[in-house]
Parts: C-alpha cells; sequence; structure tokens
C-alpha cells in the first residue's frame, strides 16, 4: 500500500446502502458496504440523518489505517430528491425520493400552468419525488419554522466533510428548483414556494475542490490535505460510468427501481412525457426516464407467487418453462404507481387474460415480461440506441439479462464497472480511458421479431 499514489476514496449514499470504494490507478483496492435503514410512517419515506451520518463515519474508520493515509481525494455520489429539514442547526429527518407526502398537493400543481413551465427551466419532472414537491406540501402543512433550511444527502456531506453545506449542480438539478440555463437557483420557483436563496446551500460545480475540515479529517484518521469534491447525482454517475467504461451513451440500470439514460451535451426536454435532464458537468447532461417498477417487482413476486428462499435461484428454470409471451398473460407492472411516462401514483397492476390455463412458471414470466415491456417504453422515450450498457442487482442474473437483450432487441453490456463509484472516480480523475465492452449479450434475431410483435399492443386494454 505504501506505493500507492493519488487514492481516491468514493463514497456513494444510496437509498439503500452506502457503499465506499478506494481506488487508484484504476483498481478498486478497498470496498465496503454498510446497510442503511428507512422508515416508513403511511405515506412517508425517510431515512435518520444521524444514523446516517454514523454509517458513513464508521465505515471510513474500518478502512484500513495505511489505505486510509494515502486517500488524496474523496467525493461523493448521491441519491437523488432528498430532504432533510434542518432548523436551528439541528438536522432533521432525511425525506428520501420514494416519500409520497406530497401525492395529492403536486397532483393538483400538474394541472396549472406553472406546471409545465417550471419542468421546462429546471428538467426536473413534477412529481412528489421531487424536493419542490416536497417542500410545496411542507409549506402548505406549515410543518416547519420560516428560518428552516432545506438540506438533502449532499449537504449533509458536504457539511460535515467540509465545514459548510454546499451542494453540486447536478443534485441541484434533480430538486425541481435550479435553473438549468442560468445553473442557480431559480428565483420565481423559490418566491413561488416562498422560499429565501439562504435557506438553500451554496451551489458549487461537480469537479470544484475544497480543502477537508480539520475536525473531520483527525476524526477520520485522514490527511489534513485530503481534498473534497462534491461530485454528482448516483443517475448521471452511472452513465457516465457506462459511457467511460464501455463507449455507449445509452445506460440501463434495474436495482429496486429502474431508468435508462442518454448522455448528452445538450439539455433536451419533452414537455408532455416529461423526461429528467439533469447536469454531469460542463460538457455532459444526463436524460433519461425512470420507474418505481424495477427490481423490486420481482421481489414482490417471490413473495406472492414464487417461493422466496430458492426464486431467484429458479428464476432461470422457471423462465425456461414458460413459452415466450407466457400464453397470452400480459402483466400491467405498476406496483408502486409510476413515474415516466404517467408521472401518477394512481396506476395500479394487474394480470390480464389470465385463465385456469396458465400455471405459476406463466405467471412469473408474465411478470418478468411486463416489467422489461414497461422498460421498453422508456428506451424509445428517450431514443436509446445502440448497445445498452446495463447494471444494477437485475442483471446478475444472465438469464435476465438475455431476456432484456432480446425484448428490448438491443445488445446489452454488463460489466462491474457500471456503477456510481468508477462514475465518481472517472470524472474526478479523468484516468486514461480503456474501452472494454464487457459482457456482451446479444439479442436472438427470433425472439426479439417476437417480442417486437407482442409490444405493438401488450398495453392495450
Amino acid at each position: 500500500m505504501s506505493k500507492l499514489t493519488k487514492a481516491f476514496l468514493g463514497i456513494d449514499v444510496g437509498t439503500t446502502a452506502i457503499k465506499l470504494g478506494v481506488i487508484a490507478e484504476n483498481q478498486l483496492l478497498y470496498q465496503a458496504t454498510i446497510n442503511l435503514k428507512t422508515y416508513v410512517e403511511g405515506p412517508a419515506r425517510y431515512q435518520q440523518s444521524s444514523e446516517l451520518e454514523q454509517a458513513f463515519v464508521q465505515g471510513i474508520q474500518a478502512i484500513p489505517a495505511e489505505v486510509r493515509q494515502q486517500v488524496e481525494l474523496i467525493s461523493f455520489s448521491t441519491a437523488m430528491h432528498s430532504v432533510m429539514p434542518v432548523v436551528d442547526g439541528v438536522n432533521g429527518k432525511i425525506f428520501i425520493w420514494s416519500d409520497e407526502q406530497a401525492s395529492q398537493v403536486i397532483e393538483e400543481f400538474k394541472h396549472t400552468d406553472l406546471a409545465k413551465h417550471f419542468y421546462q427551466k429546471t428538467g426536473t419532472p413534477i412529481h412528489p419525488m421531487s424536493p419542490f414537491a416536497k417542500i410545496l406540501y411542507f409549506g402548505q402543512q406549515k410543518s416547519y419554522s420560516k428560518n428552516v433550511q432545506w438540506w438533502g444527502i449532499k449537504e449533509l456531506l458536504m457539511d460535515y466533510f467540509t465545514g459548510k453545506a454546499r451542494v453540486d449542480y447536478s443534485i441541484a438539478s434533480a430538486t425541481g428548483l435550479f435553473n438549468l440555463e442560468t445553473q442557480q437557483w431559480d428565483s420565481e420557483i423559490l418566491a413561488y414556494l416562498e422560499v429565501a436563496p439562504k435557506q438553500l446551500a451554496e451551489l458549487t460545480d461537480t469537479t470544484t475542490a475544497f480543502l477537508i475540515d480539520s475536525g473531520a479529517a483527525a476524526s477520520l484518521g485522514l490527511s489534513t490535505e485530503v481534498q473534497v469534491i462534491a461530485g454528482a447525482s448516483d443517475g448521471c454517475l452511472t452513465a457516465y460510468a457506462s459511457f467511460y467504461r464501455t463507449g455507449n451513451t445509452s445506460s440501463l440500470t434495474i436495482g429496486t427501481s429502474t431508468a435508462v439514460r442518454n448522455l448528452t451535451e445538450q439539455p433536451h426536454f419533452d414537455v408532455e412525457k416529461q423526461n429528467f435532464c439533469y447536469y454531469l458537468d460542463r460538457e455532459h447532461y444526463v436524460i433519461g426516464a425512470p420507474s418505481n417498477n424495477g427490481g423490486c417487482v420481482l421481489a414482490w413476486a417471490s413473495q406472492a407467487i414464487g417461493e422466496p428462499g430458492t426464486f431467484y435461484q429458479q428464476l432461470p428454470a422457471t423462465l425456461a418453462a414458460s413459452p415466450l409471451g407466457a400464453k397470452g398473460l400480459r402483466f400491467f407492472p405498476y406496483l408502486n404507481g409510476e413515474r415516466a411516462p404517467f408521472w401518477s401514483s394512481n396506476k395500479k397492476a394487474e394480470f390480464k387474460h389470465l385463465t385456469v390455463e396458465h400455471t405459476k412458471d406463466d405467471l412469473i414470466r408474465g411478470v418478468v415480461e411486463g416489467m422489461l415491456m414497461n422498460v421498453r417504453i422508456l428506451t424509445g422515450m428517450v431514443g436509446a440506441r445502440g448497445a445498452l450498457s446495463v447494471s444494477g442487482g437485475f442483471f446478475q442474473t444472465d438469464a435476465l439479462t438475455q431476456m432484456t437483450a432480446d425484448l428490448l432487441g438491443l445488445p446489452c453490456m454488463y460489466a462491474e464497472e457500471n456503477e456510481p463509484l468508477f462514475g465518481l472516480y472517472y470524472l474526478i480523475q479523468q484516468p486514461e480511458r480503456i474501452v472494454e465492452a464487457g459482457k456482451t449479450f446479444t439479442p436472438d434475431a427470433v425472439r426479439a421479431e417476437q417480442y417486437q410483435e407482442l409490444a405493438a399492443n401488450y398495453f392495450a386494454e
């Protein structure tokens, strides 16, 4: 370890876990995962800020001392759409993207003239997930005092590591409060919410460096010369990692939820379908479409239809036991409402054309096909073309990756490096770019044609 130079510590804070990775010269030297607890109280979904802080502190302290002493750069990937009210310097609950308290408020707002206007300024879809929606709801409910500060996960990290709350343009561009053109908090939107700029954190570009706070360095066993860089959002960094690794501008992530993304040089907006459009750096934006219904649909099926203990191990055999199209069965996968292209929490899941002829294997195959048919809509919505770089737990199963390639009609390239931590490293360090395809799954021509025919009216009522 003593020969390491410029070791980079990446911290990826998602909604289920914190991942730590120390990378030097394109090699992952150390990694660890710390699970996070999400609390559910009715429509509220939140994490405890104190528990999150304790998790990343203990995670860093657990890195071997000789590795920590080599760290010269630290940067962060964080989940989007979090809101943490701070009152009188006290950090509150962190309301995460899946929080639904603003559902009714934002449903009413969607029908105003301002909805499309604000979307075109920010690139953030009008949906309960956004900080705009959460702050609008909290304001109407008078949930917090007038001096509340509206932070999120990134601001919490930057405050701890640099002594001042800061938020990067990438995370800011997913708040619904940030003007993509001016790269400032939007004064019209803040006025509508009755929020003053001082209630929000200081904005910074994704690659701007700050010196680590001396107290944080001492507590974590890090050098006082460490540079801290705000980084970006997990979604944008996943897209960038996929591009850097494979050369593909289009990527698909299926974890608990799903997102299809395209890396572009210019912002792009679809006022009707509302793709997201988020900032990455001065040369790149990430446009895309998210779904609430990814791996969580399989998790539901494992409990409701399959055998939970062996569901995933048996999945390849289960899929093979049912024909393509699941004997005419259709599954509308909207177990959790839906984001793109509907942006409605009122969407419901259902089976269609279910008969006595259908077996458990058909039901499970139908669930997977329905979920992927929904993904196919998203790939069309963002104009995904060529090969797709794929990432997320869904693609740990080869049978699912091959099925995705067949159903979408696109080659799918899987590589371990198609993850936010590596995207962060590539963005900050800009190492020599080595384009490797990773493991590629090519569509079977016959199955791809059959799925194309099936997709034409799959979701017809």
